[in-house]
Parts: C-alpha cells; structure tokens; sequence
C-alpha cells in the first residue's frame, strides 16, 4: 500500500509539472522558451552555462535588460572582427586565384541563362534585398510580429540583427574594396560600391533568419517550423544568387556574405536565449 501511495503522489506530480508546463507554453511571456520541446532556457554546454552565469550576475547590477545588451555588444565586436578576419582570408585566397577559378565560370554559366524578360523579374527581386526593399520588408516584419506577439521583442531582435549586419557590410566593403563584374557582363542599373562583401546577401540571410527564429518559437507543429525554416533559406539563397545572375557580385562574395549573416544571427540567437534565461532564473546572488 505504501508503495501504491508513493506511485500515486508520484503521478499527480507528474501530472501537475505537464499542467505548468502547459500553462507556461500558453502564457505569452513564457512561449518563447520553447522550440518544439527543447526549453531554450537550458544549456547543455559548459560554454552556455558560463555565460548564463556572466549574464546573471550582470544583471543583478545592471537589470536583466541591459545585462544582454553586453554580450550582444560583445557580439558585434566579435562579428566585426570576423569581418576583418574574412576579409584578409578572403584576400589571400584571391591572391593564389582559387577564389577567381571558381567566380568566373559561374558568371559565364549565369550569363547564358539570360533573356529580357528573366533579367526584368530577377532585377525586380533583387532590389527587395537593397537598401530600400529590405528595411521596409524588415519593418513590415517586425512591426507584424509585435503586434501579433504583443510584445516588443520583435522589435529589439529585428533591430539589433539589421543594425548589425549593415555594420559588417559598411566594415567589411573597404577593406578589401573588390572590384565587381565587368559592367559588360552585368544587367542594369548597375552597381559601383565595393563587391565583398555582398550587402544583399548577408542583409536577407540575417534578417529573414530572425524573421523565421521569431516565428518558430510560436509554431506549434514540426511541419509549420520546418516549412517556415525552409522559406527563409529560399529567400536567402535565392537573393545570394540573383545578384551572382545580374553580374553585380562574384560567387564568393555572396557566399562569404551568408557565412558571416550565419554567424550574426547564431549571436543574436543566442543573446535572445541568455536574456529568456536571466528573466526565467532571475539575477544571480553575489555568492552564486
């Protein structure tokens, strides 16, 4: 009998822990610690727990919100200086011509694809990626899930990953300073800014990026998380190659511009993570 007890004290424990954790999953300040069934909250690495760790015991002198703007600054001075860090890889592969190899037999292979009325839809496209297209698009975005989400996170996270990623790009386009295409091999209007890195590409891989972060964290389904993943990388992917296809950037600089997108929204990520983490656990005490 007192084992039977033991199993049923056992059970409606259980059974109350499921019950929070569906109230949790319900409440609008607590969905994003989900995804799928993985609490963002938890870290399994020693590295993401010694953040935690800094990021708790910052808070407690500085607030849980200005606690995570430290290591986003961090982060942007570690994407930064990755920028520098790939641009003078970037410019020793260029100078063994390995990277040249690879760029113009992909030019000449896009250039036989064309005709007028693909070069109209494609030059169309790309511009949702330039400098007016994708601060409205990104606007547009951030100004939906803040309302749908009742919640001003959209607008910190959108924010701070656009910021970011035009600083690389603004960083990045000097220092090397990589002439694009011939303008014979290029389709109008045509484009005289540095080509590396490719603004374009790395924009639309950050901003579509945390766009579907955003919206994953809400999505209750597998598929829907899946279909939504798969749509952003097709936008990114897609806007990477239209600007290889219109001559206006090499292969590599698309390609180095979405490694370096990859890298931004992986610290934004994670800085989103630390601060669900710190308001979840709350300041960390001074002998914690």
């Amino acid at each position: 009998m007192p084992q039977d007890d033991s199993a049923a004290r056992a059970d409606r424990a259980r059974g109350q822990g499921d019950s929070v954790t569906d109230d949790l999953r319900r409440t609008g300040s607590h969905q994003d610690r989900f995804l799928g069934e993985q609490d963002l909250t938890t870290w399994r690495t020693r590295l993401g727990r010694f953040l935690v760790r800094c990021v708790r015991r910052l808070a407690r002198w500085l607030g849980p919100h200005a606690a995570v703007l430290v290591p986003l600054v961090i982060g942007l001075g570690v994407a930064v200086t990755m920028t520098v860090a790939s641009a003078e890889v970037y410019e020793a592969v260029m100078d063994q011509d390995d990277a040249a190899a690879l760029d113009r037999p992909l030019l000449q292979a896009a250039m036989t694809v064309r005709s007028p009325w693909l070069d109209t839809f494609v030059t169309a496209y790309t511009h949702v990626g330039g400098v007016i297209g994708m601060p409205i698009l990104a606007a547009v975005a951030m100004v939906w899930l803040a309302l749908s989400r009742r919640s001003w996170t959209p607008v910190l996270l959108v924010t701070v990953a656009a910021a970011g990623s035009l600083l690389m790009t603004v960083a990045g386009k000097p220092l090397i300073g990589r002439a694009r295409p011939d303008l014979a091999d290029a389709v109008p209007p045509y484009e005289y800014s540095a080509s590396f890195p490719s603004g374009h590409s790395l924009n639309s891989f950050v901003i579509a990026g945390t766009v579907a972060y955003l919206l994953v964290l809400r999505q209750r389904t597998r598929v829907a998380r899946v279909l939504t993943v798969a749509a952003a990388a097709a936008f990114a992917v897609s806007m990477a190659l239209s600007r290889v296809y219109l001559g206006h950037h090499w292969f590599t600089d698309v390609l180095v511009a979405q490694t370096l997108g990859a890298a931004w929204l992986a610290l934004v990520i994670t800085a989103h993570r630390l601060h669900l983490t710190v308001r979840r656990r709350g300041p960390a005490s001074p002998d914690s």
